[in-house]
């Protein structure tokens, strides 16, 4: 098949690179800088992987890389829409910027095709732009983008959901998957569509609720991944929920999923109280860092804090809506000094300039009055903690997930906390 892959961030760079091993792909993109990146094999982000398997496309010829609507979109079959979808302060998605884009390279394609949206985008809008297009078929196939181990997800899916109108558009749609060899789960593009939202809100629900019983564990005495471990291991739940104490959940995924369904509930009139009150308990866990140092240090002001990794998650260069950089802000906020270190992160933006960037794990945690874990990065894990304690003023480490714990817990007079810990 000829596929144009259109939006070349996160997801379409790795949807392109991967498709272009079973199919010929045309990578979309109306910005200059970042077609020149990608024309000389490098991807625009960080995943692991990628930029080797952008570059054996190009070698192949079955993939490459254009600004030109016309000359990408005249001989597909079809059009594949994965924008990374901007989301604003207040996680609701920029849906025009994907429209706007779209249209512009729609008004080249020829009647009849497929345009698939992948881009995570309102239950509807496939109906809307069945409406303004009748000349086209639109199909739904939500994301399944996993930050880090992104390829891995595409390439080796649980299975794959894709939302049609047609029998037609069903044996396309099993043509561009097929070689994945997953199973295929058909249902109607409204569907699909809420599928996501419901999934990423049921996801966030998981965490937000786990972290509420951790916090009430710390408070009576229970350990709360003892208590996640028994809930994991309840059949009518599961090993892979997302039971796990721990962190908030971050990034603009999951929160952008709760605010549509949101929004859903406002304009339907709908009254619903249990997806408004994740956010309210995520927004309140956000803070258990913070208010754990200050149980433990007391006023922080002249204290230093070490930041532990600063990226929304491992495998990955994105500050966009990371946990760690806020905690920073609010730590700051309360006087005291931060120093962070990030294996993915050289420089920092300028309004994160009060931030003092360290070069390793050592300089960061010379002379801290305590660290926070913020990213399980894995070679925190291998460092050489019996030495790195030694140089911190108190060795008292704030680990949410429970990440270090075999590397702390030999280390004398070490404090290692984390969320749900029971209180002696």
């Amino acid at each position: 098949m000829n596929v144009t892959v259109l939006g070349l961030w996160h997801l379409g760079c790795v949807t392109a690179a991967c498709s272009a091993k079973h199919h010929a792909v045309t990578g979309l993109d109306f910005d200059p800088a970042v077609i020149a990146k990608l024309q000389s094999g490098q991807a625009p982000i960080f995943e692991p992987g990628l930029d080797e398997l952008i570059r054996a496309g190009l070698r192949s010829g079955s993939l490459s890389f254009t600004t030109d609507a016309q000359a990408a979109s005249a001989q597909a079959d079809v059009l594949w829409v994965c924008y990374d979808t901007p989301v604003n302060e207040n996680d609701e998605p920029d849906t025009e910027f994907v429209l706007q884009n779209l249209r512009r390279a729609i008004q080249h394609l020829p009647a009849g095709r497929l345009v698939l949206v992948s881009s995570q985008l309102p239950v509807g809008t496939c109906r809307t732009l069945e409406a303004e297009y009748p000349q086209f078929q639109f199909a739904c196939a939500p994301e399944n983008l996993r930050l880090g181990k992104a390829i891995d997800a595409f390439e080796k899916p649980d299975r794959i959901v894709l939302g049609i109108r047609s029998s037609a558009q069903k044996r396309a749609l099993e043509q561009l998957f097929g070689p994945l060899r997953a199973q295929i789960l058909f249902m109607r593009t409204e569907s699909a569509e809420m599928l996501k939202h419901a999934l990423n809100s049921f996801l966030a629900l998981s965490i937000s609720f786990i972290n509420e019983i951790a916090r009430l564990c710390e408070a009576v005495g229970a350990d709360a991944h003892e208590v996640a471990l028994g809930l994991k291991t309840d059949p009518r739940i599961g090993q892979k929920a997302y039971v796990r104490p721990g962190g908030p959940f971050a990034g603009g995924t999951l929160a952008r999923d709760v605010a549509v369904l949101e929004n859903i509930a406002n304009t339907t009139r709908e009254p619903v109280q249990v997806i408004p009150a994740i956010r309210k308990s995520n927004e309140h866990h956000r803070q258990w860092a913070l208010r754990k140092l200050q149980a433990r240090l007391g006023p922080l002001t002249g204290k230093t804090v070490a930041i532990l990794g600063l990226v929304y998650t491992p495998g990955t260069d994105t500050l966009r809506r990371s946990a760690a950089v806020e905690l920073c802000q609010a730590i700051l906020r309360a006087g005291a000094k931060v120093k962070a270190f990030d294996p993915a992160i050289r420089t920092l933006p300028a309004h994160l300039a009060e931030i003092q960037l360290a070069s390793n794990l050592a300089e960061a945690l010379k002379s801290a009055d305590a660290a926070v874990v913020c990213t399980e990065w894995t070679e925190f894990k291998s460092a050489d903690w019996p030495e790195l304690a030694k140089l911190m003023n108190t060795p008292l480490v704030l680990d949410p997930n429970r990440f270090l714990e075999n590397s702390l817990q030999h280390i004398p007079n070490a404090e290692h906390i984390w969320v749900g810990q029971p209180q002696t």
